[in-house]
Protein backbone atom coordinates (compact mmCIF):
# COMPACT_ATOMS: atom_id res chain seq x y z
CA UNK A 1 0.00 0.00 0.00
CA UNK A 2 1.49 3.12 -0.91
CA UNK A 3 2.21 5.90 1.67
CA UNK A 4 -0.02 8.84 2.13
CA UNK A 5 1.65 11.87 1.42
CA UNK A 6 1.98 14.56 4.08
CA UNK A 7 -0.03 17.56 3.60
CA UNK A 8 2.96 20.00 3.27
CA UNK A 9 4.15 17.29 0.46
CA UNK A 10 0.41 18.05 -1.40
CA UNK A 11 0.58 21.57 -0.98
CA UNK A 12 4.38 21.49 -2.66
CA UNK A 13 2.86 19.19 -5.16
CA UNK A 14 0.07 21.74 -5.92
CA UNK A 15 2.64 24.69 -6.47
CA UNK A 16 4.34 22.77 -9.53
CA UNK A 17 0.97 22.35 -11.08
CA UNK A 18 -0.02 25.05 -13.77
CA UNK A 19 -2.93 27.65 -12.60
CA UNK A 20 -5.44 26.10 -14.92
CA UNK A 21 -4.53 22.49 -13.06
CA UNK A 22 -4.60 24.27 -9.40
CA UNK A 23 -8.10 25.40 -10.38
CA UNK A 24 -8.99 22.36 -11.53
CA UNK A 25 -7.80 20.63 -9.08
CA UNK A 26 -9.15 23.33 -6.42
CA UNK A 27 -12.78 22.31 -8.08
CA UNK A 28 -12.12 18.97 -7.65
CA UNK A 29 -11.37 18.80 -4.11
CA UNK A 30 -14.65 21.50 -3.33
CA UNK A 31 -16.75 18.91 -5.02
CA UNK A 32 -15.26 15.88 -3.19
CA UNK A 33 -15.84 17.80 -0.09
CA UNK A 34 -19.34 18.37 -1.02
CA UNK A 35 -20.25 15.24 -1.93
CA UNK A 36 -18.52 14.11 1.75
CA UNK A 37 -20.91 16.22 3.74
CA UNK A 38 -23.99 15.04 1.89
CA UNK A 39 -22.98 11.73 2.85
CA UNK A 40 -22.02 12.31 6.40
CA UNK A 41 -25.74 14.37 6.32
CA UNK A 42 -27.59 11.06 4.97
CA UNK A 43 -25.71 8.83 7.63
CA UNK A 44 -26.70 10.93 10.73
CA UNK A 45 -30.23 11.35 9.09
CA UNK A 46 -30.69 7.60 8.71
CA UNK A 47 -28.99 7.27 12.17
CA UNK A 48 -31.90 9.61 13.90
CA UNK A 49 -34.71 8.03 11.33
CA UNK A 50 -33.40 4.62 13.44
CA UNK A 51 -33.41 6.07 16.71
CA UNK A 52 -36.83 7.37 16.60
CA UNK A 53 -38.43 4.25 15.11
CA UNK A 54 -36.89 2.65 18.14
CA UNK A 55 -38.27 5.30 20.38
CA UNK A 56 -35.34 6.88 21.55
CA UNK A 57 -36.67 10.15 20.78
CA UNK A 58 -39.70 11.93 20.66
CA UNK A 59 -41.22 14.73 18.06
CA UNK A 60 -41.15 18.35 19.37
CA UNK A 61 -42.72 21.54 17.99
CA UNK A 62 -40.41 24.15 16.64
CA UNK A 63 -40.50 26.11 19.53
CA UNK A 64 -40.12 23.70 21.87
CA UNK A 65 -36.78 22.57 19.83
CA UNK A 66 -36.02 26.19 20.00
CA UNK A 67 -36.85 26.00 23.66
CA UNK A 68 -33.98 23.52 24.58
CA UNK A 69 -31.57 25.47 22.72
CA UNK A 70 -31.82 28.52 23.81
CA UNK A 71 -31.79 27.31 28.01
Amino acid sequence: MPAIPQFNEVLSAADGLSLEDQEALVDILRRRLIERRREVLRAEIEEAEEEFRRGLGKAVTVKELMDEITS
